[in-house]
C-alpha cells in the first residue's frame, strides 16, 4: 500500500471515528442528559487537540454546537463554538469562505443579547486577520451583517457592512432601516453618513455603490442626479471630485453646502479625513483657522506645502465609524 492510500485510509478511519462518536452523543443530548453529553464533548476536544486532530476537533465542536441549540442549550452551545475557535487560533489554518460561513452560522444562533455572542464575534474578526489590529476579514463582516439585518439589528449590522465590500448590500439595508425606523425627512442623511465612512476607510468602490443603489431603491427618493435634496447633490458631487482629486473642487464643494453639512456635526470630521486621504489636506490644524474650512485654506494658501506621504496620513487620528 503506497503512503498516499495509507493517508487516504486512516484519514477514513478518523471519519469514521468521529461519526461514532458524534451518534453517541446525539443520543445523549436527544435523552436530554445535557450536562453529561456537554462534558464529554469537551473531554473529546481536548484528547483531539493534544494529539493534533484539528480538523477533527472543529468538526465535533461545530456539529456539537449546532445540535445544542437545537435543543436551545445555549450556554453548552456558546461553549462549544467557541472552542470551535480555539482549534482556529490554536491550528494556524487558513482563512477559508468555508469557515467564515460555518462561524456565522454560529453566531446567527446564538441570543442576541448574550455576552458570549459579543466574545464570540470579537474572537472570530480578530482571528479572521491573523490576530492583528486589523478590522477583520471583509466577507466575515458581509456575513455577519446579513444575519444582523434579518434580525432587524439595522445599527449593528451598518456597521459591519462599512467593513466589508457589500456596497449593494448595504444599501438594500439602508432602504429598509430608512424607511422603517427613520424621518422622512432624513432620508438622505442614511446613505450620507454611510457613503462619509466608507471614503474615511478609503473604499471609494463601495461608497459609490451604496450611493447609487440606495438614491434608485429608496421609495421616497426621486431620479437622479440632481435629487431634490440638497445634501445628496453634494454627495454625488463630493464621488465625482474624489475621482478627480482636485482640491480647488472639493474646497468650493464643501464651502457652497455648508448649510447641509451642518446637519449632522460629524459631517466636518469625515470630510475633515476624507480631505487627508484624496486631496492632500494637512492632518494638523493650523491655530489661525480651525475646521474643515481651516485646513482647506491652510491648504490652498501653501501652510505644510511639504507633503508629508502617505504614511503621514495613516497615522492622523482615525475617526470612530460607530
Amino acid at each position: 500500500m503506497s503512503e498516499q492510500e495509507s493517508l487516504r485510509c486512516s484519514s477514513g478511519r478518523n471519519r469514521g471515528g468521529v461519526q461514532r462518536v458524534e451518534g453517541k452523543l446525539r443520543a445523549s443530548v436527544e435523552k436530554g442528559d445535557y450536562y453529561e453529553a456537554h462534558q464529554m464533548y469537551r473531554t473529546l476536544f481536548f484528547r483531539y487537540m493534544s494529539q493534533a486532530k484539528h480538523s477533527e476537533a472543529r468538526e465535533l465542536m461545530y456539529n456539537g454546537a449546532l445540535l445544542f441549540f437545537s435543543y436551545n442549550q445555549q450556554n453548552s452551545a456558546a461553549d462549544l463554538s467557541m472552542l470551535v475557535l480555539e482549534v482556529l487560533e490554536k491550528s494556524d489554518g487558513k482563512v477559508e469562505e468555508d469557515i467564515l460561513e460555518s462561524l456565522a452560522k454560529l453566531f446567527g444562533q446564538m441570543d442576541q443579547n448574550s455576552p458570549e455572542r459579543v466574545a464570540f464575534v470579537s474572537r472570530a474578526l480578530k482571528w479572521s486577520t491573523g490576530g492583528s489590529g486589523k478590522l477583520g476579514n471583509p466577507k466575515l463582516h458581509q456575513l455577519l451583517a446579513i444575519t444582523l439585518w434579518k434580525e432587524e439589528n439595522y445599527s449593528e449590522s451598518r456597521y459591519h457592512f462599512l467593513h466589508s465590500y457589500d456596497g449593494e448590500g448595504c444599501a438594500q439595508m439602508l432602504v429598509e432601516y430608512s424607511s422603517s425606523r427613520g424621518f422622512r425627512s432624513e432620508v438622505d442623511m442614511f446613505v450620507a453618513q454611510a457613503v462619509l465612512q466608507f471614503l474615511c476607510l478609503k473604499n471609494k468602490s463601495s461608497a459609490s455603490v451604496v450611493f447609487s443603489t440606495y438614491t434608485e431603491k429608496h421609495p421616497s427618493i426621486e431620479r437622479g442626479p440632481p435629487f431634490v435634496q440638497p445634501l445628496l447633490n453634494f454627495i454625488w458631487f463630493l464621488l465625482l471630485a474624489v475621482d478627480g482629486g482636485k482640491l480647488t473642487v472639493f474646497t468650493v464643494l464643501c464651502e457652497q453646502y455648508q448649510p447641509s453639512l451642518k446637519r449632522d456635526p460629524m459631517y466636518n470630521e469625515y470630510l475633515d479625513r476624507i480631505g487627508q486621504l484624496f486631496f492632500g489636506v494637512p492632518p494638523k490644524q493650523s491655530p489661525s483657522y480651525g475646521g474643515l474650512l481651516g485646513n482647506l485654506l491652510n491648504s490652498l494658501m501653501g501652510a505644510g506645502e511639504e507633503d508629508d506621504g502617505e504614511e503621514a496620513r495613516e497615522d492622523s487620528s482615525p475617526i470612530e465609524l460607530d
